[in-house]
């Protein structure tokens, strides 16, 4: 016998109680991100005689919390979209990974720019992609506020 269907009060309890964890998600990468800009900040400075060890360790450091996190998120969403009925909420989830991804990716190449342009100063290539890469990061991360908006007012609803 299958266990009774939750209330849509039921429901809209777990989706609420889901998003609130998702908006701890989202300010636990903003944390993490903090770090990978202070450690790479760290690491800049440390120029001629850069300490990558260290910066190996904070990129392991790094790397590892975000897999957790985006576990953890991928986890939500299947939540919403298996026991919740809610595949809509669940497919900004899926985009706000990509987009999340897309720029953890612009993050690191930001960075690698970064000490190309330290390095060799006079080659303008290096500072003209430092100046592309933040465009498109700011770009991105334009698109992942707007993803969570769009979650905000689809799950409106549940209040």
């Amino acid at each position: 016998m299958l266990p009774p269907s939750p209330s849509p009060r039921q429901t809209g309890e777990a989706v609420k109680a889901l998003l609130r964890r998702l908006q701890a998600l989202q300010g636990e990468r903003a944390e993490a991100y903090r770090l990978f800009e202070e450690g790479h900040r760290a690491y800049l400075s440390s120029a001629p005689h850069y300490d990558f060890p260290r910066y190996r360790q904070l990129v392991h450091e790094i790397t590892l919390a975000f897999s957790g996190i985006s576990r953890e998120v991928l986890r939500i969403a299947g939540r919403l979209r298996d026991d919740l009925a809610r595949p809509d909420l669940a497919q900004h989830l899926a985009r706000l990974q990509e987009r999340e991804q897309e720029k953890l990716q612009l993050t690191a190449q930001l960075q690698l720019a970064r000490q190309q342009a330290q390095d060799q100063p006079d080659v303008d290539a290096h500072q003209q992609e430092v100046r592309e890469l933040k465009h498109k990061l700011i770009k991105t991360i334009e698109a992942i506020s707007e993803i969570l908006q769009d979650l905000k007012y689809d799950s409106e609803e549940v209040e």
